[in-house]
C-alpha cells in the first residue's frame, strides 16, 4: 500500500486508534475522511486538523450503509482506501443469560456486521480505482481471547477470518486486503482505566510504530506491531493455551 496520495476513509475515525491513524495519515498528505456517529467529536476532530473531511455513519444501521455507500461516492469518487476501524468491547457475564446477549449483538453489529456491509458497499467503488485498500482492525485478542470480554474477542477473530477470505478473493486485483492487529493500546475502549494504564501500550507509540510498518513494507498483509507479536504468533509458538489461562487466571 502506498501511504500517500490516497482517499482514505475510516471509520471511528473521532477518538483512539481511528483518530490516530487517519491524523497519521493526514499528515502524511492524504485526503482523510472520517466517519462516525457523533457530529461533535467528529467536528474536533477536523477542526485540530485543516483539510480532513468527515461524514455522519451509523455503522449499526444497515439500510444506513447503503445509503451511506451511495454518498461516498458523489461526494467523494477518487476514494481508494476504507479503513474499517470502528468497534466497541464490554464486559460479559455467559453465566447469567440473557442478561448480556443485548450487548453481544451490539458488539457483533458494530465489529462484525458493520465492516462486512461497509466494504460490500464499497468495494466496487474502490476496485474501479487503479490502486485501492481495505484495511481492517482486528485485535491480538482474536488469538488469545480474554474470557470475560468473549464477543469482543469473538468478532475480532471473525474479522482477521473475513480478511483472510477477502484477500484470496481480491488476489490479482487492484484492491489490496491489510489487517492491523493492535495490542492493549491506551484508549478509552474501556473507559478511563484503560487510556491510563501503564500496562497498555501508548497510543503515539502504536501510531508511529504501525506508520512505520506500512512505510517500509508496502506488500505486507498484516500490520503487527513487536508488542502485539507474543498474541498473534502464540498459536504458531505453542504457547496459546498457557497465555490464555495466565490472562484468564481470576476467571
Amino acid at each position: 500500500m502506498k501511504i500517500t496520495g490516497n482517499t482514505i476513509l475510516i471509520t471511528g475515525g473521532g477518538s483512539g486508534i481511528g483518530r490516530g491513524i487517519a491524523e497519521a495519515f493526514h499528515k502524511k498528505g492524504n485526503q482523510v475522511v472520517i466517519a462516525g456517529r457523533r457530529q461533535q467529536v467528529l467536528d474536533e476532530v477536523t477542526a485540530a486538523n485543516p483539510g480532513m473531511k468527515s461524514i455522519l455513519l451509523d455503522i449499526n444501521d444497515r439500510d444506513g450503509i447503503h445509503s451511506f455507500g451511495k454518498q461516498v461516492a458523489q461526494d467523494y469518487p477518487g476514494l481508494n482506501v476504507l479503513i474499517n476501524n470502528a468497534g466497541i468491547m464490554k464486559a460479559e457475564n455467559l453465566k447469567s443469560p440473557p442478561d448480556y446477549l443485548d450487548d453481544a449483538e451490539e458488539i457483533v453489529t458494530t465489529n462484525l456486521l458493520g465492516p462486512i456491509r461497509l466494504t460490500a458497499a464499497l468495494l466496487p467503488l474502490l476496485q474501479s480505482q487503479p490502486h485501492a485498500a481495505v484495511l481492517t482492525v482486528s485485535s491480538g485478542l482474536a488469538f488469545v481471547p480474554l474470557a470475560n470480554t468473549p464477543t469482543y474477542c469473538a468478532t475480532k477473530a471473525a474479522i482477521h477470518s473475513y480478511s483472510v477470505s477477502l484477500r484470496q478473493q481480491l488476489k490479482g486485483t487492484t484492491t489490496e486486503v491489510i489487517e492491523i492487529i493492535p495490542p492493549y493500546v491506551q484508549t478509552h475502549l474501556m473507559g478511563e482505566q484503560q487510556a491510563n494504564d501503564p500496562d497498555a501500550m501508548s497510543l503515539g507509540e502504536f501510531i508511529t510504530e504501525v506508520m512505520a510498518i506500512l512505510s517500509n513494507q508496502p506488500t505486507i498483509e498484516e500490520v503487527v506491531v513487536e508488542r502485539c507479536k507474543p498474541l498473534r504468533f502464540a498459536a504458531e509458538n505453542g504457547n496459546a493455551d498457557t497465555m490464555f489461562q495466565e490472562r484468564n487466571a481470576g476467571v
